[in-house]
């Protein structure tokens, strides 16, 4: 198919599997599409939420030449290693989605906290199955300590928090399976458009009533991007990011008599005496300390693994170059 003659327009990426994506155009219209080789060989491919070039030669198939740069970009290292996965781009806010049940447990959020400020995007904590757990006021408490913005609610009654957070602007749900992302997708969308499952009760968790990551306009504005439940999140992101999610513990730890303070015993040790007052929680200085040590091997990996990315991509640009027609001598 001729794609030359036609105009590059701009789109946006609603779907993504394996190859092929789904493309919405400015004027609404919407089809099927695939990179372009030079795309596909030297440059990072697109992901939902990504707006790009491309050109449509019929209503059914278009080709994806570029992919703009993000204003943002969730990210978690691939499972099982192998860089990074990029799980949505260009979202304005970031909907942590946990169970008040047993899919409660603040460490997993402060995880999920690392990721959005890695990401760029603003970040709001739903609190979901207020209705089923007695002791929510003490959660939505415990919770608040640690992040800015946490709602709690029951996604079957009211979602209006998120309503009102989101409003004319992109908005991804991120959290576990069974924690209730699908129902609250279906009360923004104000239909039963992702389909629930009941969750077991021994645990809380769900089946994946999301099975892939997609991008679908809001009624009253904005759009909604859902994700599948993720069982696991290792982090993409670095120093910088935990510390912003634990601003507390990097200034206290700028109080130690000794400058490279391992706060293990050392004498004036700021954090040590925090922790034996109370005034520093045992389980939030276990936590930071384990997050920030997965920061940092990122940041080593990251440093190694981009000359020999850089080295592949113009390999792979040179061997497409290659076997373009217009190239051929």
């Amino acid at each position: 198919m001729n794609y030359s003659s036609h105009p590059l327009v701009r789109a946006r990426v609603c779907e993504a599997a394996q190859e092929h994506y789904w493309l919405r155009f400015e004027d609404g219209f919407e089809c099927k599409a695939t990179p372009a080789g030079l795309l596909r060989w030297g440059a990072e491919l697109p992901a939902v939420g990504d707006w790009v070039r491309a050109r449509r030669a019929d209503a059914t198939l278009a080709l994806i030449e570029s992919v703009e740069p993000r204003a943002t970009c969730i990210s978690r290292q691939r499972p099982g290693g192998g860089g990074e996965q990029v799980l949505a781009a260009n979202a304005d806010l970031i909907v942590i989605v946990m169970g008040l049940d047993g899919d409660y447990n603040l460490r997993r959020l402060e995880r999920y906290l690392v990721l959005a400020a890695a990401s760029g995007a603003e970040a709001m904590v739903a609190l979901n199955k207020a209705d089923v757990c007695a002791e929510w006021p003490a959660r939505l408490a415990d919770a608040r300590a640690i992040a800015t913005h946490v709602e709690a609610l029951s996604a079957r009654a009211s979602v209006t928090p998120i309503l009102e957070a989101v409003r004319g602007r992109t908005v991804v749900l991120l959290g576990s399976s069974g924690a209730g992302k699908s129902t609250i997708a279906n009360a923004l969308l104000g239909e039963s458009r992702q389909a629930t499952q009941a969750v077991r009760e021994r645990d809380s968790r769900g089946r994946h009533t999301t099975t892939r990551r997609m991008l679908v306009e809001l009624p009253e504005g904005g759009a909604l991007i859902d994700t599948p439940g993720l069982r696991e999140l290792a982090l993409w992101a670095g120093q910088e990011s935990v510390d912003d999610v634990f601003d507390g513990i990097p200034a206290l730890a700028r109080q130690c008599r000794f400058h490279d303070c391992a706060h293990e015993g050392e004498p004036g040790c700021a954090v040590a005496a925090a922790l034996e007052t109370g005034e520093l929680d045992m389980a939030r200085w276990a936590s930071y300390r384990k997050l920030l040590a997965e920061a940092r091997y990122h940041e080593r990996c990251v440093d190694r693994r981009a000359g020999a990315e850089t080295k592949q991509k113009w390999k792979a640009i040179h061997k497409a170059m290659r076997h373009h027609p217009k190239y051929r001598r």
